[in-house]
Formats: C-alpha cells, structure tokens, sequence
C-alpha cells in the first residue's frame, strides 16, 4: 500500500472480471493510493438483490482464492447481503458490493473523488 504496484492493479483487474461474470452492474476500479495508506485501490461494485449480492460476493472470493493461493474469510456474508453492503478487504484491494440505495447513499465515488478511476464498466 502506498506504492502501487502492478501486481494489485492485476489483481484488482481480475475481481473486476469476477464481478461482470456474475452480472454485477456499474462496476468501477479507483486507484486510491495517492489518498490512502490503508489500501491502493477499491472495487466498486452494484447488485441488483441479497442474493445477487452474495452471489458476487463468493465470485470475488473464488477469483481472489485463486490468485492469492489461500483461503479467505468472508465475515456475516447474509448479514452484509441483506444491509446492502458487502465489504471485502483484500489488503491491497477493498470491494464494495452495494445494493443500489446503499451505494447511491455512501456515494463511495464522491467521498474518494481525488482518486483516479481506472475502469467503469456499465
């Protein structure tokens, strides 16, 4: 953190297309590491349900497995879910799952507005 290095940008890439495999929606990757020491980017992301939620929630959790060798542990996934706000800390990397309400109310995108937005994807 605080140094970007091309290996979490990758691996934020990847989440990314671990997200639009399960039709996750307005998905963006913003570099924060200018604006952070506890992260260098986050992964935005909307769900249209709980259930779609989860479902993007174990597809990060899959793709980061995969990529990082080890088991990772997703803490009160229903209870996320159903608040609208699955969050998921990856060291480098932090994904936001939102239900539409919750992200328009967070509004993740304003509050780290310094930071850089890599990818949008519709």
């Amino acid at each position: 953190m605080g140094g970007t290095t091309l290996d979490s940008l990758t691996f934020a890439r990847s989440l990314v297309e671990a997200i639009e495999d399960k039709k996750g929606e307005n998905i963006v990757l913003l570099d924060i590491s200018g604006q952070s020491i506890f992260a260098d980017y986050f992964v935005i992301a909307t769900g249209a349900s709980d259930r779609q939620l989860r479902a993007l929630a174990d597809g990060v959790n899959d793709a980061a497995e995969n990529r990082i060798k080890r088991k990772v542990i997703l803490r009160r996934l229903d209870e996320q879910a159903e608040s609208g706000w699955v969050l998921i800390d990856l060291g480098g990397v932090i994904v936001h799952l939102f239900s539409a309400a919750q992200r328009k109310h967070y509004n993740l995108e304003e509050l780290w507005k310094e930071g850089k937005i890599l990818l949008r994807v519709q």
